[in-house]
């Protein structure tokens, strides 16, 4: 077997326990969603799996082969998927699997809080950032929710903004990442989700939660995040290289709920930074909020599992260290709580701090090469970084 060869028979195993997870429906831990939500590729390719012990055993054979690479970051990630599929399976099989491996093998971050210094830090950003706008009396978390007043969209606002950012990201993603041709997303409002957005390929919709009060620079991210330079950009990149041999197949399982997790989203959050796209306060506002958010999840879900926190704590320490509305930490807390999913609200810190790194690095002129390594080449954490700019 060869590394790229290594890449499809990846895919057929990660498939085929997505099938067979997908067949219990709503009884399993997934609620029927699968473990990889997208994927461009074809479906056909999967292994077919009567019992969990029979991917236990095609994951051992592919561990064997995998074995005998030369190291090299591929045979690091190759691992590192491996482990993350093993762990998968005795998720779904019904093996009680303590909180910290779910996180350092299924979603392959470090099993820790976030620093407090760290949220000084940001916490000091948004002060500055604040007195910038000349919102400078009353605490952080009043001062940040008068901010987003200034800037609150009317439900009848969306469509007409979201269209307005659309078109400008997307032309913004075609002159400096990737052509994404005719590819386009219309706006679903919904109510009563457990998210604030969420990209719907297949059926070219991004979905919004109007539960949630939407701000203007919240509308730009959300857009930048779920579809240009975004998710859909990823799953359009990636299909592009793998269809024309510059990918491994195994770029295509970029949306799967596991390693490739922090990656996927660490490029969503770090949207409006790869489309040098900060144009204000405002935007500059949003992307540390959104910092504090993100590091509150991790470090509320990390609480949650192993600190013994209820969930009320949770709620108010999105609101108070996250300074997050009541509605969004009641969806971030419903998140933390989920066997499964929780974890992975982890993903979005590590992964916007690793994407961000990378991309500091690259420069203010990413080279071809840059972008083939983020969106076109599947990676952990750690193999992310080596790149030589």
């Amino acid at each position: 077997m060869t590394e790229r060869d290594a890449g499809t028979h990846l895919v057929a195993i990660t498939m085929g326990i997505d099938a067979f997870e997908r067949r219990r429906g709503a009884d399993g831990p997934l609620d029927g969603e699968g473990l990889v939500p997208i994927f461009v590729g074809d479906p056909t390719i999967a292994r077919d799996f009567a019992t969990w012990d029979d991917a236990r055993r095609a994951l051992d054979a592919f561990a064997s082969a995998v074995d005998t690479f030369a190291a090299s970051p591929r045979r690091t990630y190759l691992e590192s998927m491996i482990r993350a599929l093993r762990a998968v399976v005795d998720v779904f099989s019904g093996v009680d699997v303590p909180f910290r491996r779910k996180l350092t093998e299924i979603v392959g971050i470090p099993a820790e809080p976030v620093p407090e210094a760290t949220f000084d830090a940001i916490h000091a950003r948004i002060d500055e950032l604040l007195r910038a706008r000349g919102i400078g009396s009353g605490t952080l978390v009043e001062r940040v929710r008068r901010w987003q007043e200034t800037c609150l969209l009317d439900p009848a606002e969306i469509p007409a903004t979201f269209e307005a950012f659309a078109s400008e990201a997307k032309a913004r993603t075609d002159d400096s990442i990737f052509p994404t041709g005719s590819y386009a997303m219309a706006l679903k409002a919904l109510h009563g989700v457990p998210y604030a957005g969420r990209c719907n390929f297949n059926e070219g919709v991004m979905e919004i939660n109007l539960d949630i009060p939407l701000t203007r620079p919240a509308l730009k991210h959300l857009v930048t995040h779920e579809i240009f330079p975004g998710h859909s950009t990823q799953l359009l990149y990636t299909k592009d290289a793998v269809d024309a041999g510059r990918a491994p197949d195994d770029a295509l399982l970029c949306t799967t709920n596991a390693i490739p997790g922090s990656i996927q989203e660490g490029i969503g959050d770090q949207g409006t930074a790869l489309l040098d796209w900060i144009e204000n306060e405002d935007d500059a506002l949003q992307i540390e909020v959104r910092r504090a958010q993100t590091a509150a999840g991790t470090s509320a879900v990390y609480h949650l599992n192993e600190s013994g926190w209820s969930a009320e704590r949770c709620v108010d320490y999105f609101q108070s260290v996250g300074l997050g509305q009541e509605a969004w930490a009641r969806v971030r807390t419903k998140m933390a709580q989920h066997p499964f999913r929780g974890p992975f609200l982890g993903s979005y810190w590590f992964g916007c701090e690793a994407v961000g790194a990378l991309r500091e690095r690259a420069g203010s002129a990413p080279s071809r090469a840059f972008y083939d390594h983020l969106y076109g080449t599947p990676h952990t954490l750690e193999t992310l970084a080596r790149f030589d700019a």
